[in-house]
């Protein structure tokens, strides 16, 4: 819990107090060396000094609101037994920025029920599964977990490391596991990424494994590993090429297309004609990163075209800043699309 001292205005600073309850958490609230302190004071321009169970926060207005917001947030994880990374912390502070997000997320981690209109308004922020509870890093992921929850035909598109198929698989297995769908199905072309790989050895399983690896890690990492087996082996989880989907009816089932920018027109009309009643599908990809023949048409390109403003689809676009993976990914990712942009 914490307590907010009232703010005292100073000319054009703004001065904020807070006090935390239990001592024993603010090690981890810090961070190594203020690493988690430091953060926030380079991001929101503020200064932040600590004593004892006391922190002050100064700066102009807006920063110093958002910096006790992020300090809040990350104590009240903290204190419910959740990790707190590097990535976590720049995702609250990122989060700080969207008041109407920002007090969803702090309600969900604190408890706190709120006013049910505002909840019932507000971006479903959290995905549960059998190994953790996922909050957005970003506010276009919040945006994106709202879609998950919400339509039945979603396309995310961006860059790497934005988490769309992490996000989509972890509402997918929550759904599983839920009972709300009978079947995962997780699918992606099996394109090489700019290179020649020659014969692979094995049977197709061990032919095609190789292109579905992320789609496992994600699994791997939302469920206990003897379940993702299980159900590998009952059918509830299928992990397949693309081709393996025609003429199939996908109904009762949470369905994935992951590296959706590889698959041609032809391949993406089948693909999505494969939808069935009480199901979901969501077609991840990067419309950048397409690895067909030159003369091909980008089927994922193709069908947020056609398909843009249909009832029950819906679009999200993600962008460097999303990136969720080290903060150099994004700036890299900036650097090319500059390098790439039309003059």
């Amino acid at each position: 819990m914490v307590q907010k001292t009232k703010a005292a205005t100073t000319g054009k600073l703004v001065k904020t107090d807070l006090e935390f309850d239990d001592p024993q958490i603010l090690g981890d609230l810090f961070g190594e060396y203020d690493r988690n302190i430091v953060a926030i004071e380079n991001r929101l321009g503020v200064y932040i000094a600590a004593r004892g169970t006391k922190l002050k926060i100064e700066g102009e207005e807006e920063a110093v609101a958002q910096a006790r917001d992020v300090l809040t947030g990350i104590y009240n994880r903290l204190e419910q037994g959740q990790e707190i990374d590097n990535g976590a912390v720049e995702a609250i502070i990122a989060m700080a920025a969207d008041p109407r997000i920002a007090k969803v997320a702090k309600q969900a981690t604190a408890g706190d029920s709120g006013n049910k209109n505002d909840v019932a308004d507000a971006p479903k922020v959290m995905i549960r599964t059998r190994k953790k509870t996922i909050f957005p890093r970003s506010v276009r992921q919040a945006h994106y977990m709202e879609a998950l929850a919400r339509d039945d035909m979603i396309f995310a598109l961006g860059p790497a490391g934005t988490g769309k198929t992490y996000l989509a698989v972890a509402q997918a297995v929550s759904q599983l596991i839920s009972g709300s769908v009978d079947r995962l199905i997780l699918s992606r072309p099996a394109v090489e990424a700019g290179e020649k790989i020659g014969f692979l050895p094995g049977d197709l399983k061990e032919k095609v494994d190789p292109f579905l690896r992320p789609l496992y890690d994600a699994l791997y990492d939302t469920l206990p590993a003897e379940q993702v087996e299980r159900r590998i082996e009952s059918g509830e989880i299928e992990i397949a090429p693309i081709a393996f989907m025609r003429g199939r009816t996908l109904s009762d089932a949470f369905v994935i297309l992951d590296e959706a920018q590889n698959t041609t027109a032809a391949q993406m009309k089948m693909f999505l004609t494969r939808f069935g009643m009480n199901s979901r599908m969501v077609i991840c990809g990067d419309p950048k990163q397409v690895d067909l023949p030159r003369e091909a048409v980008s089927g994922l390109a193709d069908a947020v075209s056609k398909l843009e403003g249909i009832e029950g689809v819906s679009s999200v676009q993600f962008g460097a800043s999303d990136v969720v993976r080290h903060p150099l990914v994004g700036k890299i990712v900036e650097a090319y699309e500059g390098k790439d942009a039309p003059d």
